[in-house]
């Protein structure tokens, strides 16, 4: 296995050399980081802290070839999996029939950044050397990952300096507040775990689905302002199954945070002026004449008001009236 790391390490800094020539310190540890947490054969057991409760996971990744295979279980409670290979990720959960997407990310706890563009989350956040310090018994390199504008949340991230994988990372909101942490305990790198996921391309899994796209091309709303940085996925309409409320939703992304903008008609049930946060996730509801808008994401509460607050609509037509 010591002969394994060294050659893998030593192919990345052949590769990555002049990459990160023009790059800050910890721009460039954020890269190797990225390299190596898509390339190595290595297992990680950490666990993910919230206010109140504190997940273990293990997760496994491999490359073959030029595929990415990945395994995260969830290591309490009913068994929960997520399984990439390639561009397919597949969900088996509980009380759901499994399921395979095409997507180039899994949506499930794993340690962020891992599969993130450093290249372009530059341009709006800054990346920050801390100094060094000790996790799961290895030496690290501290960085902090924040925001140029002050309006989303920050990261802090332990890498191990000598296989540059994240084995820590710690989300703060402006005050300061840890809001989460994923901390390992123990990690391996080691061809065995190429072997052991090779028996994910023998399992059969469910076919991939067919996703529809975005079903609305237009709408009477707008959203006046958002953060640098994010951009609008489809627009959506669907009707709600408990209210038979029908309601259009836009899902903004920049690549390490996201955020979704709800639009419905008011009723007796809408949420008036409702501001709440609990760990990451912001909602923000308000009525707006007779619709109703709300933000949730992974934004601070006052970045999430601020765009609500910025939805405008368009006056609808008015029928003409004839005249005798």
């Amino acid at each position: 296995m010591k002969k394994f790391l060294i050659s893998a390490l030593t192919l990345f800094s052949l590769n990555t050399t002049n990459a990160f020539a023009e790059q800050t310190p910890a721009e460039a540890l954020l890269l190797q980081m990225n390299e190596a947490s898509q390339h190595l054969n290595y297992e990680l057991s950490y666990i993910l802290i919230k206010k109140n409760s504190i997940e273990p996971l293990l997760y496994r990744h491999a490359r073959q070839d030029s595929q990415q295979l990945a395994h995260l279980v969830y290591l309490s409670g009913p068994v929960r999996e997520v399984i990439r290979r390639g561009s397919e990720i597949s969900y088996i959960e509980p009380g759901t029939d499994p399921f395979t997407i095409e997507s180039g990310q899994m949506v499930a706890p794993t340690i962020p950044l891992l599969n993130s563009d450093v290249g372009e989350l530059s341009e709006f956040y800054d990346f920050i050397q801390v100094g060094r310090a000790r996790e799961a018994g290895a030496a690290c390199q501290v960085l902090r990952v924040v925001p140029k504008d002050g309006l989303r949340y920050s990261y802090v991230l332990w890498v191990d300096e000598k296989t540059k994988l994240p084995l820590r990372t710690d989300l703060v909101d402006r005050d300061g507040e840890v809001l989460e942490q994923y901390r390992t305990i123990s990690y391996s790198i080691n061809d065995q775990i190429a072997n052991i996921l090779d028996g994910l391309n023998e399992v059969q899994l469910p076919e991939v689905l067919s996703l529809p796209k975005g079903n609305v091309k237009q709408t009477d709303w707008s959203v006046g302002w958002i953060p640098n940085g994010f951009e609008a996925k489809d627009l959506n309409r669907y009707r709600m199954a408990n209210t038979d409320r029908m309601v259009e939703s836009q899902v903004y992304s920049d690549g390490l945070f996201s955020f979704s903008v709800y639009v419905s008609d008011s009723d007796n049930n809408s949420l008036r002026g409702q501001l709440v946060r609990q760990g990451r996730r912001t909602l923000h509801s308000f009525v707006q004449g007779d619709a109703e808008v709300s933000v949730i994401g992974d934004i601070p509460p006052a970045t999430a008001k601020r765009i609500a607050q910025s939805v405008t609509f368009q006056p609808q037509p008015q029928p003409e009236t004839s005249t005798q």
